[in-house]
């Protein structure tokens, strides 16, 4: 630190940066394997990994089952199965059944609990229900796709990314192939406002927790709706969809890693007269067309945890995180409400 900082200002910025430091530090430890931000880059382990659906005879009848596939990295793989189908298409909501560390032998997936059994092969999932002698029916691959996916920006939208220009970011950075790259501060600030971002994550298979996949979009720069290579995961408030540390998301609404996902948000900022609250902030996100938080009332006086804009009474801007992490966006605009 240059000699030049008095101390008063040099004081409160040590802990600081020692925080950061120690942020990185996870991080980085989290992060064990490559970040492949590229599909044409992916191991034989992203073919098996994904959803699935179909029917099963069960003994109270045929009941619609769903089930995802996710890759641990080096052919292991975790199996989530879910009753009534697929998070935020059939699921009843209920425990989910799980199973972990799963290897597969020569692009087949063989696994078995108390609940019965599956076998994996070509695309399909051939289970038999404990107590079955023969199979109860399979689940096909099925890849779902954000109804808000290349949504178009309403008149008077201010856009902030259409992949001609980074120019609407400081710092902003483009790829080759015209997406943005995370780590970007809007220049425009904005008070209450409806947001379109779509945003891909990297295939990380071998890394865990906070280290697979990791941004975040900060509305106003104060309040971190979560970005994170979550698929299979319960859906935490520091998971993809939840609004960091403050609430977790009514349904993990994650897909898989380099699939291109939606966020569809309206913030609405805090109100003050006379300079005195009147009314928190509060905000309302779907995660790929799904409902996750409505209305969810927000700190007025505190963001959520590593905001780099202080809560207040201004417009902020729209911030994307770094967390070193190759996480992509696309169509990124704002519609401003009076």
């Amino acid at each position: 630190m240059p000699s030049r900082f008095p101390r008063a200002v040099f004081a409160p910025v040590v802990p600081f940066a020692i925080s950061v430091l120690l942020m990185l530090v996870v991080s980085a430890g989290n992060a064990a394997g490559p970040k492949i931000a590229d599909p044409a880059q992916v191991d034989d382990d992203y073919a098996l990994q994904g959803e699935y659906v179909g029917m099963l005879d069960t003994p109270d009848g045929k009941q619609k089952f769903g089930a995802q596939i996710v890759a641990q990295g080096e052919g292991v793989f975790n199996v989530v199965g879910y009753h009534g189908g697929l998070p935020g298409d059939g699921w009843n909501g209920e425990q989910r059944v799980r199973i972990d560390n799963v290897k597969a032998e020569n692009g087949v997936l063989q696994f078995k609990d108390k609940h019965g059994s599956g076998v994996l092969k070509d695309g399909v999932i051939t289970c038999t229900l404990a107590g079955s002698d023969k199979p109860s029916g399979k689940l096909r691959r099925v890849e779902r796709t954000s109804p808000t996916l290349g949504a178009m920006p309403p008149p008077g939208a201010v856009v902030l990314f259409d992949g001609s220009s980074a120019d609407a970011f400081k710092g902003g950075r483009v790829t080759d192939d015209g997406l943005l790259m995370e780590g970007v501060t809007s220049q425009r600030t904005f008070g209450d406002h409806s947001l379109h971002i779509e945003f891909r994550l990297p295939y990380q298979p071998q890394d865990r927790g906070q280290g697979r996949g990791n941004s975040g979009i900060y509305l106003q720069g104060r309040y971190e709706v979560q970005m994170l290579d979550s698929f299979g995961l319960e859906g935490k408030d520091n998971e993809c969809g939840g609004i960091y540390t403050v609430r977790e998301p009514n349904v993990n609404m994650c897909l898989p890693p380099l699939v291109w996902q939606t966020y569809d948000i309206d913030f609405t900022a805090a109100k003050y007269d006379d300079g005195k609250l009147v009314a928190p902030p509060k905000a309302t996100v779907r995660h790929n067309g799904v409902l996750i938080h409505e209305d969810v009332e927000l700190s007025p006086t505190e963001g959520t945890r590593a905001a780099p804009v202080k809560a207040g009474p201004e417009p902020g801007p729209v911030y994307l995180q770094n967390h070193g992490c190759p996480v992509r966006y696309r169509n990124i605009w704002v519609v401003e409400k009076k």
